[in-house]
């Protein structure tokens, strides 16, 4: 493929900009720990939650939807849709909790809210986890994605595409490590919109290469005869059988089990991880809660229907790929022309940059924060912190280049890490609402999950048919560790009192489940409204799911996506008057 001078002056042009914002920002994120990892608690809500949706929208974002679209249709996309539930409950229920906790981390809340040593083992173990294999993992499939956009464009070998990968983590290292979370913030926001814009632009192209949706249909019919319809639809074919079938076991554990079950990144059950990180980094608890949802609206409504409609186009044109995955970089090359090319290739740097910028620095805080502040080094000045920060920035980005070799696929390390931490998301979401969990129910829910799932991994490939696998290895995970973690809850000691006094005092969570320790301070007024915070989470549901299928409807050439779309905007008025009554 030859790119253009307008192509390479795209691509120049893009570098610059990221450079030059890690460098004017380089003072903003040198003063202190907050500066470089929360941004002094002073971004605005819509910068954060532009931020949260670039950070998931990764290189390998595009490529992994065109591997689930091929096979098992638009229904496939189940696999994350189902994850707006609990992000919907972060929103109304846990966002303006983790704004007033004060804490730098997610991490750092182990030992807000459990006390002693098993909250210390936590905190370190749960920074190191998280730090490096966890997060290594993501960057890893992450740069996978990356990396076969840059074989497939530039037409590379292995050793010069990793050649490449190496220098845009260098130049991505370069910002991070300069400005903290003020450069990821900023360039976040450009590479956002440069991201989308070139996403829509090959979907246009696509299906103006197609000759319109109409066509597409009797493509994907002449292509695949009876298994076509199945492409198109947005629930699964419960009967099973060809090409979009799914047995109905499958998507009842995505939409009853996985979405509170498991921890993945973006979509942690009662927030976490980088989401947690934006929200620690705006100017209150309205903005966290602000952000947040914006960052819903914008993951779950509008980005994914453009790669869906590149991949439904790629099936039609491309129908004998080895790697269906390539069918996306393979739609760029055939038909993007110079300049819309460059804007496309940019758009894959921006996606890729945006993702892995943040899971370095959100690395690191775990590394410093969590670990050498809290154990090693606690008496030390801001200066030396911030510094030490950019040394482990360069070491997490040297991991995962080393971790990136080892996934096939997108697919493979998204269903991996699904898998692996399902048992953990209802403590995760507990700990807030009921006093009785203890450090030992969180400890126990995360070596649980990890060994069950191994076990039922073991298992299901033995036993099982491949359709049958991933649903039984959720629910023996699952409920497996639901009932090791409960056992453990009730053979050990509650936190102590005092400890537990202290954190309903500053967080103030509210609910049934904390009466025994409200009794102890009437003094202290806890949350209102959890009932119509629950209602919220409805309307944000109905609202975001009904923009979702209402648009992809219409698209599609179905009249019942107006109705879906006129219920969303009724559900999203009901918002907007609920959360303008919201005190900052």
């Amino acid at each position: 493929m030859k790119l253009y001078f307008i192509d390479w002056a795209f691509i120049i042009a893009y570098f610059a900009l990221s450079l030059g914002i890690g460098i004017a920002f380089t003072k903003r994120g040198s003063k202190s720990l907050i500066d470089f990892f929360c941004s002094g608690r002073s971004a605005p809500w819509w910068l954060a939650g532009i931020s949260m949706v670039a950070t998931t929208f990764a290189a390998d974002t595009p490529l992994a939807v065109t591997g689930i679209v091929s096979k098992n249709g638009i229904a496939g996309n189940w696999l994350w849709w189902n994850f707006l539930i609990g992000n919907i409950l972060t929103v109304f229920l846990f966002a303006r909790l983790w704004r007033r906790s004060e804490v730098i981390t997610d991490v750092e809340f182990t030992e807000l809210r459990y006390a002693g040593k098993p909250a210390a083992f936590l905190r370190c173990f749960r920074g190191l986890y998280l730090a490096i294999p966890f997060n290594c993992v993501v960057m890893g499939w992450v740069t996978v994605g990356m990396r076969k956009v840059i074989q497939v464009c530039l037409n590379c070998s292995d050793k010069q595409s990793w050649l490449i990968i190496i220098g845009l983590y260098i130049i991505t290292g370069i910002y991070i490590i300069l400005s903290g979370l003020w450069g990821v913030l900023l360039t976040d926001f450009f590479q956002f919109l440069m991201a989308m814009t070139g996403s829509i632009a090959l979907a246009f192209f696509s299906i103006k290469a197609i000759g319109g949706f109409t066509e597409l249909k009797i493509g994907l019919a002449n292509t695949y005869g009876a298994d076509s319809q199945n492409f198109l639809r947005f629930l699964p074919n419960f009967k099973g059988g060809g090409i979009g079938s799914y047995w109905w076991l499958t998507f009842l554990v995505m939409i009853g089990l996985q979405w509170w079950s498991a921890f993945y990144p973006g979509s942690e059950p009662g927030g976490g991880g980088y989401i947690a990180q934006r929200m620690f980094s705006t100017k209150g608890e309205k903005q966290s809660l602000m952000a947040t949802f914006l960052f819903n609206i914008c993951h779950f409504a509008l980005r994914p229907w453009p790669w869906i409609i590149t991949a439904l186009c790629a099936l039609v044109i491309f129908p004998n790929l080895e790697d269906r995955e390539t069918g996306y970089p393979m739609m760029m090359i055939t038909y993007l022309k110079p300049g819309w090319l460059g804007l496309m290739l940019v758009s894959f740097l921006a996606a890729f940059m945006s993702t892995i910028s943040s899971q370095i620095n959100w690395s690191s805080s775990y590394i410093m924060n969590d670990v050498y502040k809290r154990f090693i080094n606690p008496n030390a000045d801001e200066k030396h912190y911030v510094l030490l920060s950019r040394i482990f920035a360069v070491f997490i980005i040297a991991i995962a280049l080393v971790v990136s070799s080892l996934f096939g696929t997108v697919k493979q390390a998204w269903e991996f890490l699904i898998g692996f931490t399902a048992g953990t998301g209802l403590v995760l979401i507990l700990r807030w609402y009921w006093w009785r969990i203890n450090a030992w129910t969180e400890i126990s829910s995360m070596i649980a999950s990890g060994i069950i799932y191994v076990f039922s991994f073991i298992l299901t490939r033995k036993y099982l048919p491949d359709e049958k696998q991933f649903p039984w290895q959720m629910i023996i995970t699952i409920f497996g560790s639901i009932i090791v973690w409960l056992i453990v809850t009730y053979t050990t000691k509650p936190e102590p009192q005092e400890k537990l006094i202290s954190f309903y005092k500053k967080v103030r969570p509210g609910g049934v489940l904390w009466k025994p320790i409200s009794k102890l301070v009437p003094e202290i007024q806890p949350e209102k409204g959890l009932s119509l915070a629950i209602f919220d989470v409805v309307l944000g549901i109905i609202m975001i799911y009904g923009v979702l299928f209402g648009f992809g409807k219409v698209i599609l050439g179905y009249g019942s996506g107006w109705i879906m779309i006129a219920i969303a905007a009724i559900a999203g008025i009901a918002l907007y008057h609920n959360i303008s009554k919201m005190k900052n």
